[in-house]
């Protein structure tokens, strides 16, 4: 599936192809530090799907806790986190972040990952009010 994304000052801008299929929510540490949240929303694509559209990314540099060295991606100006994956941002596969696509409404997860550390609370949202 063909996508397209931007952050939220529009700024960075880019498109890749997807498999929405592969769409995961990662509930480890890491996601749930730098997403501020208790999970991340993460579409997996191959590196040279990726195209980087418009703007220059800012990259950090952090060591998973398997001691991989995985670069985060993100708009410099705003801050909306675009990708993680290997420091030359190109080989393997990246971990699109689900909230800057457009298209998000259609990627619906299908798996998630590192359960362990999952927030007891996210399992069963339905009983909470919705407005």
């Amino acid at each position: 599936m063909k996508i397209d994304g931007s952050c939220h000052c529009g700024g960075i801008t880019f498109e890749a192809e997807v498999d929405p299929d592969q769409v995961l929510l990662c509930h480890c540490t890491d996601c749930q530090t730098l997403s501020g949240s208790a999970y991340r929303s993460v579409a997996p694509v191959s590196g040279d799907s990726f195209r980087l559209l418009g703007g220059e990314l800012t990259t950090y540099i952090k060591i998973a806790e398997d001691g991989t060295p995985r670069q985060q991606t993100f708009c410099p100006h705003c801050g909306t986190p675009v990708y993680a994956g290997p420091i030359d941002g190109q080989s393997g596969m990246l971990g699109l972040r689900v909230g800057a696509i457009t298209q998000r409404d259609q990627l619906p997860p299908r798996q998630q990952y590192y359960c362990a550390s999952a927030q007891s609370w996210v399992q069963d949202l339905s009983a909470l009010p919705r407005r």
